[in-house]
C-alpha cells in the first residue's frame, strides 16, 4: 500500500478572502471550482502538478447548512478569521485498507461529490483534523477518472515540498510510515511552545513562495 500527496487546502471563512490570500502569497489567482452539496462548502483551485493541486475551501453562504460539522474544521472559523494553509490530503488506491492501517484515527470513509467528480474521503465526526491538522485526510478518486489537477489550467506553479512541524514529530512520522506515504513531505520538530503548523513551498512564475498555517 502506498499514499501520495493529492492536494493542500487553504481554509477560509469565505472564498473571496481565501482567493485573495493565495493571490497575495503566490501572485496567481485560483480558478473556479465547484460546490460540495453534502458539506455546504465550495472551492477554488490551482494546479500544482499533474496530480497535485491547491484548494481554497470555505462555507458556501448560498447552500443549506449541513446537519453535521463541516470538514477541515471550517465551522471553527469566525467571519473575520484569517485564511491559512489548514490541511492536506493524501491519495490512496485503497482508502479502507489505508485508514484501517493508519497509526492515528483519521475519521470515517465517506462518499463525496463536486459536479461530475466522485470520491471517498476520511472525515472525523466532529469535523476536526487529527494531529492539529498535520495528519492528512485520505482520498480515493473514482477509478478510471482523470485526476482533477489534469483538468486545471497550468499557470506555472508546482509544489516543491510540504513541511509538517509538530511537537511530537515522531508521532507524525509514524503515521506517514503506517500509510506507506511517498512524496515531498518533511516532518520536523516544532520549537518549544510552538503550535503544530504546515508550510508549503511552491515554485511560481515569480519565484519560490510559501503558504503557512501561521
Amino acid at each position: 500500500m502506498r499514499c501520495f500527496i493529492d492536494h493542500i487546502a487553504v481554509t477560509a471563512p469565505s472564498l473571496e478572502s481565501g482567493a485573495e490570500f493565495v493571490r497575495e502569497a503566490l501572485g496567481v489567482s485560483p480558478q473556479p471550482g465547484g460546490e460540495h452539496p453534502r458539506m455546504g462548502t465550495h472551492n477554488m483551485l490551482l494546479r500544482l502538478g499533474e496530480t497535485v493541486y491547491l484548494e481554497v475551501i470555505a462555507p458556501n453562504p448560498n447552500a443549506e447548512r449541513p446537519g453535521r460539522p463541516r470538514w477541515f474544521g471550517l465551522d471553527t472559523l469566525r467571519p473575520d478569521s484569517a485564511p491559512k494553509l489548514g490541511a492536506w490530503v493524501a491519495r490512496t488506491e485503497d482508502i479502507h485498507a489505508a485508514s484501517a492501517g493508519a497509526s492515528e484515527r483519521l475519521g470515517d470513509v465517506e462518499a463525496m461529490t463536486r459536479g461530475s467528480l466522485e470520491w471517498h474521503i476520511t472525515i472525523s465526526a466532529d469535523g476536526s483534523l487529527a494531529l492539529g491538522g498535520l495528519a492528512p485526510s485520505l482520498i480515493q478518486w473514482k477509478a478510471g477518472e482523470r485526476h482533477p489537477a489534469e483538468r486545471l489550467e497550468d499557470r506555472g506553479l508546482s509544489l516543491v515540498r510540504l513541511e509538517l512541524f509538530h511537537p511530537e514529530s515522531e508521532r507524525v512520522s509514524r503515521l506517514l510510515r503506517s500509510l506507506g506515504f511517498e512524496g515531498p513531505v518533511l516532518v520536523e520538530e516544532a520549537r518549544s511552545g510552538e503550535a503544530p503548523h504546515l508550510v508549503a513551498h511552491i515554485r511560481t512564475p515569480l519565484g519560490l513562495r510559501t503558504l503557512s498555517s501561521f
